[in-house]
């Protein structure tokens, strides 16, 4: 395989370095870099979504960052076509795409390919999640493998989420979610890819978190709020999702102060790096695992002739 059709992907917990990693890989093997974290896509919000500055990004190209406004939705398909264009414009110059983000199913979806299953209505969907709410998970999880069988193979018995897509999906289309999985079409092969996921230990990542989380607020986050509270954004738009916007809007409301604010932020964050590596160690399993303490000799150590490792 050519080293010009090959495609790195590096994911990772937030805040553990992986925009800067991917920047002085971009250099060395003359990548440009795609933005794989679903929040960092919205032109209104740089500060909270730790989106790359200008100037850390003037000496490599990178795409998919802020582009794409608060007022709409982006789904993960939408992702994905972008992506694979790009992905083919930057083998055109006889570049590496480099992939970087915290987004599970974005890298899910280009080494998968993404099930082309029906859009279920959402009037449907409420209704088995009012059921659920009604009976509880472990009778509904007992419903849903009685309904699709293949399905106590593949989900916890407490993993509410999965249990409701996939319950959702057999009974609306009356095929099961895992053989629509079986037709997925996959655009790269396995050897296109070279996988790196950074890890971090926890006590680590909460100083790091909290010192992303202080940063953010010096350096202006409540007035980013401020203006994304004016837009008046709908709040069926994922861009609410975002963290630290509920937080800062109970600040500017006046229902706490600013230390318990940045708690929260702090809080949540931490929540969601946690499924971002229980994702990683359910999904990512043959991934080179580096610890973000020792990136700069992983850096060293990559021959850019075949993207290994020098032994």
């Amino acid at each position: 395989m050519d080293k010009k059709s090959k495609i790195i992907l590096i994911a990772g917990q937030t805040a553990t370095g992986k925009s800067n990693f991917a920047i002085k890989l971009a250099k060395k093997v003359n990548g440009e870099i795609i933005n794989t974290d679903s929040m960092q896509i919205y032109k209104e919000i740089k500060i909270l979504n730790a989106r790359p500055k200008p100037t850390e990004i003037q000496n490599v190209a990178h795409h998919l960052y802020g582009f794409h406004s608060v007022r709409k939705n982006f789904s993960t398909g939408d992702w994905l076509k972008k992506t694979i264009i790009l992905i083919k414009q930057i083998h055109k110059k006889n570049k590496i795409p480099i992939l970087v983000g915290g987004t599970g199913l974005y890298f899910r979806a280009i080494t998968n390919g993404l099930a082309k299953i029906p859009m279920i209505p959402k009037k449907f969907r409420n209704q088995i999640r009012n059921h659920h709410r009604k009976i509880g998970q472990k009778k509904f999880y007992l419903n849903l493998i009685k309904l699709d069988p293949f399905a106590k193979l593949k989900i916890n018995p407490n993993d509410v989420h999965r249990s409701l897509r996939a319950y959702e999906v057999k009974k609306y289309t009356k095929i099961s979610l895992y053989k629509w999985f079986e037709k997925t079409k996959k655009y790269f092969d396995e050897k296109d890819f070279f996988k790196i996921y950074i890890d971090c230990s926890r006590d680590d990542l909460i100083k790091r978190i909290n010192k992303r989380v202080s940063n953010m607020i010096s350096v202006g986050a409540i007035d980013e709020v401020k203006k994304f509270r004016k837009l008046k954004i709908s709040k069926d738009k994922t861009s609410n999702k975002v963290i630290g916007i509920s937080e800062i809007s109970k600040y500017l409301d006046g229902y706490q102060n600013i230390d318990t604010t940045k708690e929260q932020i702090s809080t949540k964050t931490r929540q969601y790096a946690k499924r971002q590596r229980t994702w990683a160690r359910n999904q990512m399993i043959n991934w080179k695992k580096v610890d973000y303490k020792k990136l700069s000799l992983f850096l060293k150590k990559i021959k850019i002739s075949s993207l290994k490792l020098d032994q």
